[in-house]
């Protein structure tokens, strides 16, 4: 099968293409440059595996939360592809590719959602099957929802932000910490390649970004003090 994935919900640009059963990445620090950097990016890695975007079969895509622009840009890219080559296209939420990227059965994915806040979720993998045990959701990182158990690892940019906080509302359940963590397109195609091996892609219409936080936009105060959404 040959797909395309990518993410575009941090700092970091993350491509991956499946050619049959070989998969080629390319991840680089895009700061704000995603929008310059993905279509080029894009074109360059299929050229280098010699396919056609009218040879893939599928367009899978970080949806979020993250970045509200980049998550924007994702969505956008992964519309414009699946219309062009009239193929379908999966979105992915991103704490969930923490999950699958962090190579762990018990996962609490956390990214920094800027202001104070998390994007947070829980997951476990069983019987090869990814479960959610708290769902995604935007928190201050001393109001987390409580889970139970032990062997959590903790994932993600905003156990590197909240450290000190998350670990307080862990404390004892953790087994380790991934704070460098990022939602991969590597983890999106390993979470998107059965369903559409099973025919579940999606119409182009349907790729649409996951926000979670509904402000799009900061106050001039909020700018003023250097925030960001």
């Amino acid at each position: 099968m040959n797909l395309l994935a990518f993410d575009t919900s941090t700092e970091y640009l993350s491509l991956a293409v499946m050619r049959g059963e070989a998969v080629y990445r390319f991840d680089c620090l895009a700061g704000q440059s995603h929008s310059q950097l993905i279509l080029p990016q894009i074109q360059l890695l299929l050229d280098e595996v010699r396919l056609s975007l009218q040879e893939l079969q599928g367009v899978a895509f970080g949806a979020g939360p993250g970045s509200f622009t980049g998550v924007r840009i994702a969505a956008g890219v992964a519309q414009g592809l699946a219309f062009g080559a009239n193929i379908p296209v999966l979105g992915v939420c991103t704490l969930l590719a923490l999950a699958e990227a962090s190579g762990k059965n018990k996962v609490i994915a956390c990214l920094d959602a800027r202001m104070g806040e998390v994007y947070h979720a829980a997951y476990e993998k069983i019987s090869n099957q990814w479960q959610v045990v708290s769902a995604p959701g935007l928190y201050k990182p001393n109001a987390v929802p409580q889970l139970v158990a032990e062997g959590w690892a903790g994932a993600g940019s905003g156990w590197q932000t909240h450290s000190v906080a998350l670990s307080l509302a862990y404390q004892g359940q953790l087994e380790m910490l991934l704070p460098e963590l990022l939602p991969s397109a590597g983890a999106v195609l390993s979470l998107t390649y059965p369903d559409f091996e099973r025919g579940e892609g999606k119409a182009a219409y349907d790729a649409l970004p996951i926000y979670i936080r509904n402000r799009v936009a900061l106050k001039t105060a909020e700018r003023v003090q250097g925030l960001k959404l």
